[in-house]
């Protein structure tokens, strides 16, 4: 079997890598509750600490920060008042990296994050990681793209988990995971697989 070209190709899209010193970071949703419990993921741990390396990579190259939390509402599995709900430790924002709040899959959907990048004046070339890789990482990429900027999403700190597919069948964690940074890498954005391809 054969690929076909990405549309990115078709359209003449540049799909070099930034360095993460030119970017913006966006940490999504690096939120306890997909640590354990009914949202665990599949590899959370391990995208966790890629995520901890890049935001201290991005820290010490003065990369502008910013942290997105998902706010379900009280007693739910996103409650940001609650611990299940805050982001983790590892990740944790520290003072002067804004923090949004959003509600829906793609962060600048009803959300003040497109005016906070503004804020911080950097450019177009956004730097993406968090959860979950099918869900708000390629929705949040999606967005992204259709205002204009150049996210590029780091593999090794995504995460996502099995789920029943429409034919019965239950679709592994890691089949979901490549389809989904395939589809971002079809149009949306570019991948680094890891930490180190954005700062070597």
């Amino acid at each position: 079997m054969t690929a076909s070209t990405a549309l990115r190709d078709v359209i003449g899209l540049d799909n070099r890598l930034p360095r993460l010193a030119d970017t913006t970071l966006i940490m999504i949703d690096f939120q306890n509750t997909y640590r354990t419990g009914v949202m665990a993921l599949e590899g959370a741990e391990q995208a966790l600490a890629a995520g901890g390396r890049l935001l201290a990579a991005a820290r010490a190259a003065g990369t502008p920060v910013i942290h997105i939390v998902n706010d379900g509402g009280e007693n739910t599995p996103y409650d940001i008042r609650a611990e299940i709900g805050a982001i983790s430790d590892e990740v944790a924002p520290v003072d002067g990296e804004p923090v949004v709040v959003k509600q829906f899959p793609n962060a600048f959907h009803d959300t003040d994050l497109e005016r906070t990048l503004r804020g911080l004046g950097g450019g177009p070339d956004l730097v993406m990681a968090g959860f979950m890789t099918h869900m708000c990482v390629t929705f949040t990429a999606q967005g992204a793209f259709n205002l204009g900027y150049r996210p590029t999403v780091v593999a090794e700190a995504t995460a996502t988990r099995p789920l029943a597919a429409p034919d019965g069948s239950t679709l592994a964690a890691a089949t979901l995971q490549t389809a989904a940074l395939t589809t971002i890498s079809d149009l949306f954005g570019t991948i680094a697989p890891t930490v180190d391809h954005l700062t070597a």
